[in-house]
């Protein structure tokens, strides 16, 4: 795409949330966008919406929308060859929740027409700098989850990678700084051990993907830990 602007109505994540919303029974009647975030290269990346539409059983729907659209969240566990220690992988920025610095998986926004693994892979090289692909990635939820179903469309797609490491090559993570410098991201890897990670991180993502990670592969002793 050219530098020229994205109109709302042309965006992907627009285009599926209208679909969306259309398929279970609204009638949207109207449309009106307060603010506009778009990428470096006029793409939408979020919106700020007044949504006028009829439910189903004749009422009006609440008319705030923060569209966002589908994102995905990574564990990455790096385990210590010798001992089998288990490690995570975070990512450290500056968050306008409360304004601090704030611990997360690595993470990254899915349009409609990209496919969640293969964000989710280049995501991790971005943030993080390990390099995967996208079968490597297991999916830990089978369909979409909505974080904030009153007044946002955001849709999470949840994934973990295992990797067997050495000690150095897994603290070669720790403290690297990376981030898109186009996005506006500055952003401080960390590595933690998953207990501490779950006091670190205050995003409600995070916390739940520890316990879906660790329920899929049966770790129920660091579960207990947690």
């Amino acid at each position: 795409m050219s530098n020229q602007k994205e109109p709302l109505e042309d965006a992907p994540k627009f285009r599926y949330w209208k679909s969306q919303a259309e398929a279970n029974g609204l009638t949207i009647n109207a449309v009106n966008d307060f603010y506009i975030r778009r990428r470096h290269n006029g793409e939408v990346l979020f919106a700020m919406l007044e949504v006028d539409a009829d439910t189903p059983e004749g009422d009006k729907i609440p008319p705030a929308l923060f569209l966002k659209g589908h994102a995905v969240c990574m564990l990455v566990c790096l385990i210590e060859k010798e001992t089998r220690e288990k490690f995570v992988v975070l990512v450290k920025q500056r968050r306008i929740a409360d304004g601090s610095q704030t611990y997360e998986h690595p993470a990254g926004m899915v349009d409609a027409s990209d496919a969640p693994d293969e964000v989710a892979a280049r995501e991790l090289e971005e943030e993080i700098g390990l390099t995967v692909t996208a079968a490597e990635l297991t999916k830990l939820n089978s369909r979409v989850w909505h974080p904030s179903t009153g007044t946002s469309d955001e849709g999470m797609h949840f994934f973990y990678i295992e990797k067997e490491m050495t000690r150095d090559k897994i603290m070669d993570f720790h403290l690297k700084n990376m981030g898109n410098q186009a996005e506006h991201e500055r952003i401080t890897s960390v590595v933690a051990t998953l207990p501490e990670a779950h006091k670190l991180i205050t995003n409600v993502n995070g916390l739940l993907l520890h316990f879906l990670y660790l329920q899929h592969v049966g770790d129920y002793e660091t579960m207990k830990l947690l």
